[in-house]
């Protein structure tokens, strides 16, 4: 094919995509909900489209690209933003840092592959996100195509969560085993190169697979992001951001392979999209300790029509709220085979204030331990490492998980329909109802601890015997 009519063809395909953008209509969404929210505002991206392999980019798996998109973001940033396009092959790159104004599109068949040496991803001897922006506006990643983190040349393995065959596989890339046997890190690998100075140190130093940090009026769209090092997609402290029919998959037992993280969002829709990862699925965070609440809650945030299958959890509080959640609806979303499927999860020097927490329309089946879960002794820890206990002994930052309403749940399959693991010295779960559901469980319908205060009204208990109705 002539590369004029090529050209033509791509233009053509970005005009279409950026035409059925621009038309989408989110407000039957936000028609009768039991709060009001704002909807997020869209990106405005400018109709200038540059193709990465004009700057020299080559989609052959082996060639490093990193400079070619960083030539490219430049000049569309000089030009007052625009379409970046991503053609199908295998683009393989260093970090890649977004300005304001720019779409990266991929198009079906394109995948964006983080280049396994990870000595290629450091910025002042400390690795960085591969796909960053900070204190930008109007950023939209979108299309058909992949962005893969090459998740496994960072994430340490724990023995316990892979099979003979997955050990050995891990075994035969190198890296250092401890001396109890139980994991296996990334480190002294055969063909890559160390980034810190012992196994803990380079773990400490994992990093997300794409950051927005700052950053006002996002849209992320249709894209599939997977095989992280971390977290795969964290907005930190921004407003207006929608997240839109993307799938976002890793193994099942990737260390810290969280999905979407919100972190002190505000203005926020995630609708449409499918999660399947090691980690928490679709998770809020406000930050920890005076930080937290400096930067202020999750707030304004509406998550509806998702699917997640595996994960600790499908729709999670936590573990870090120091600056509260508020105005938050969660609702018409399918967790299919998670470790729980409503998870809060905090513990003093972590924890904040819930305030109008809507859930409803929540549908779960096979889940594995809770359908709805309360931990406010949670302890973070990194693989191989104690637990972080931060602000124990002062009890500052104690969780409170609070206004917070459910109603319309079915569950089929869960260990334990309802659990609450309160403090005996803190008052942290309570005002949180329960309303029409229906949970079918294997042992146990409650398990409470300490300090709790779940009301359940018209809801419906069953196991193996006579179902149980309150």
């Amino acid at each position: 094919m002539p590369k004029a009519m090529k050209r033509i063809l791509i233009l053509c395909a970005l005009a279409l995509a950026a035409l059925t953008a621009s038309a989408q209509n989110y407000d039957h969404l936000y028609n009768n909900l039991p709060i009001e929210l704002t909807q997020p505002t869209a990106p405005q991206i400018p109709s200038l489209t540059l193709n990465v392999t004009d700057f020299g980019a080559v989609g052959d798996g082996l060639t490093l690209n990193t400079e070619a998109f960083a030539k490219a973001i430049a000049t569309l940033d000089k030009q007052g933003g625009g379409h970046l396009v991503v053609p199908a092959g295998i683009f393989l790159s260093g970090p890649i840092s977004l300005k304001s104004n720019i779409d990266l599109h991929l198009q079906h068949g394109a995948i964006l592959l983080a280049t396994p040496d990870r000595t290629l991803h450091l910025k002042d001897n400390k690795p960085t996100t591969f796909i960053s922006a900070s204190k930008r506006s109007n950023i939209s990643i979108t299309g058909g195509g992949i962005i893969d983190g090459n998740g496994e040349y960072w994430r340490p393995v724990k023995r316990s969560k892979v099979s003979d065959t997955e050990w050995k596989e891990y075994i035969a890339l190198g890296g250092t085993v401890t001396d109890d046997g139980s994991l296996w890190y990334p480190y002294d690998l055969h063909h890559y190169d160390n980034y810190a100075s012992s196994p803990k140190a380079q773990e400490r130093g994992r990093t997300h697979l794409i950051r927005l940090t700052d950053c006002q009026n996002i849209l992320i769209s249709g894209v599939t992001i997977q095989n992280a090092p971390k977290f795969h997609l964290i907005p930190t402290r921004c407003s207006n951001v929608i997240i839109d029919g993307i799938t976002v998959r890793c193994p099942w037992n990737a260390q810290n392979g969280d999905g979407i993280d919100l972190s002190s969002c505000r203005n926020v829709l995630v609708v449409g999209c499918s999660v399947d990862v090691g980690d928490d699925g679709i998770c809020m965070k406000a930050g920890a300790g005076e930080s937290g609440v400096k930067y202020g809650p999750c707030d304004n945030i509406l998550i509806t029509q998702n699917t997640v299958f595996r994960a600790h959890g499908g729709f999670v509080i936590g573990s870090e709220f120091t600056g509260g959640m508020s105005n938050i609806v969660v609702c018409d979303n399918t967790f299919a085979g998670t470790d729980t499927g409503l998870r809060f999860k905090s513990g003093i020097g972590r924890g904040g204030v819930c305030k109008d927490i809507h859930i409803s329309n929540i549908r779960m089946i096979d889940i594995k331990d809770e359908a709805i879960v309360f931990d406010c002794g949670y302890e973070n820890r990194s693989a191989g490492e104690a637990p972080d206990a931060k602000g124990v002994e002062t009890g500052l930052f104690a969780p409170h998980f609070c206004d917070i309403h459910i109603s319309d749940v079915v569950c089929h399959g869960a260990e334990t329909a309802i659990a609450a693991r309160g403090l005996e010295t803190h008052k942290c779960v309570y005002d949180v109802t329960v309303e029409r559901s229906i949970f079918f469980y294997t042992k146990s319908s409650e398990q409470l601890s300490g300090e709790v205060d779940i009301r359940l009204t018209d809801c419906t208990f069953e196991s193996f015997s006579h179902p149980q109705q309150e």
